[in-house]
C-alpha cells in the first residue's frame, strides 16, 4: 500500500487537474488535425510538451471502433505556450503525415466552396506539404492540409498537388501570383483543379462563386467550434522540455 502522504498528494493533484479542466482556458487550447491512426493521447502529449507545459490532451473517438477520428485538442498552461506550439508544430510530419496545428477558438469547419487549385511541376526532392503550406498560406486561409499526390508503395511525390482555400479571393490571388514562379528550383504550374465528378469541369466557375458568395452572406460556411470533454488526462510529466522539437518516434520535425 502507498504511504498515506503520497496518496494524499496524488488526490490533491487529481483534484487540481479536474478543477482546472472544468475551467479550461480555450485561448490556450490548440486544435491538432490530420493525425495518423497510430497517434495516441500519450504520444501527442509528449510531442506537445516540447512546446510548453500541457494541461490536457483529448482525441475524440469513434463510439464503435474506439479509434480516434484524426483530430484532437491540446490545452497548454498559458496562451503563450499555445502560440509557440502553433509556431513550431504546424505542418511537422508525424508518422509521415503533416499535422495541422492552430487555435481551437479560431478553427472552423468550412464547406467546400470549390476554391481548389492544382500545383504542377513540383520538384519531388524539394517540395513537400509543409513548403506548400508555408508558401500558399500567404494568400489566405487553407482549409485542409495541402495534398501532394504520392506513389502508394514508395510514398514518393508524383510532382503535383492540391490546395483548397476558404475563398475564391484567396485562390485567385494564389494563381495570379504563383503561376510560372519558381518553387524549389522549378517553375510551377498553378491553375484551378478539375472537379472530382469526372465531367471535365474545373473549379472556379461563376456558379461556384455565386454559391460561395451566397453562403458567406448567410453565414453557413462556419460551424461551431468543437469542444472536448472536461476530463483530466492520465498522462503527467513534471519535467517539460522547451525549445524546438527534436527526434521523436515517427516524427519528422522542422527546425525554425
Amino acid at each position: 500500500p502507498k504511504p498515506r502522504e503520497l496518496v494524499k498528494r496524488e488526490s490533491q493533484t487529481y483534484n487540481i487537474m479536474t478543477s482546472h479542466t472544468f475551467e479550461r482556458n480555450q485561448e490556450a487550447t490548440v486544435y491538432v488535425g490530420n493525425l495518423d491512426e497510430r497517434v495516441s493521447e500519450a504520444l501527442l502529449w509528449e510531442l506537445m510538451l516540447q512546446a510548453g507545459p500541457v494541461v490536457n490532451v483529448h482525441l475524440p473517438k469513434d463510439r464503435v471502433t474506439q479509434s480516434h477520428q484524426g483530430y484532437g485538442f491540446v490545452e497548454f498552461l498559458t496562451v503563450d505556450d499555445a502560440d509557440y506550439a502553433i509556431k513550431i508544430m504546424n505542418m511537422i510530419k508525424l508518422f509521415i503525415k503533416p499535422i495541422r496545428v492552430n487555435k481551437a477558438t479560431s478553427d472552423k469547419k468550412h464547406s467546400d466552396v470549390g476554391a481548389t487549385i492544382f500545383i504542377g511541376n513540383l520538384d519531388p526532392e524539394v517540395v513537400d506539404e509543409k513548403l506548400l503550406y508555408d508558401t500558399f498560406s500567404a494568400f489566405g486561409v487553407i482549409t485542409n492540409t495541402p495534398k501532394i499526390s504520392r506513389d502508394a508503395e514508395t510514398g514518393l511525390s508524383r510532382g503535383f498537388g492540391f490546395i483548397s482555400f476558404d475563398s475564391f479571393e484567396a485562390s485567385d490571388a494564389a494563381i495570379e501570383s504563383m503561376n510560372g514562379q519558381y518553387l524549389g528550383g522549378k517553375p510551377i504550374n498553378v491553375v484551378y483543379s478539375f472537379k472530382k465528378d469526372g465531367k471535365g469541369e474545373k473549379h472556379g466557375s461563376e456558379a461556384e462563386r455565386l454559391l460561395a458568395a451566397q453562403a458567406k452572406k448567410n453565414h453557413i460556411l462556419e460551424a461551431p467550434k468543437l469542444p472536448y470533454p472536461a476530463m483530466p488526462s492520465p498522462y503527467q510529466n513534471t519535467q517539460p522540455m522547451y525549445g524546438t522539437p527534436t527526434a521523436f518516434p515517427g516524427y519528422g520535425g522542422y527546425r525554425t
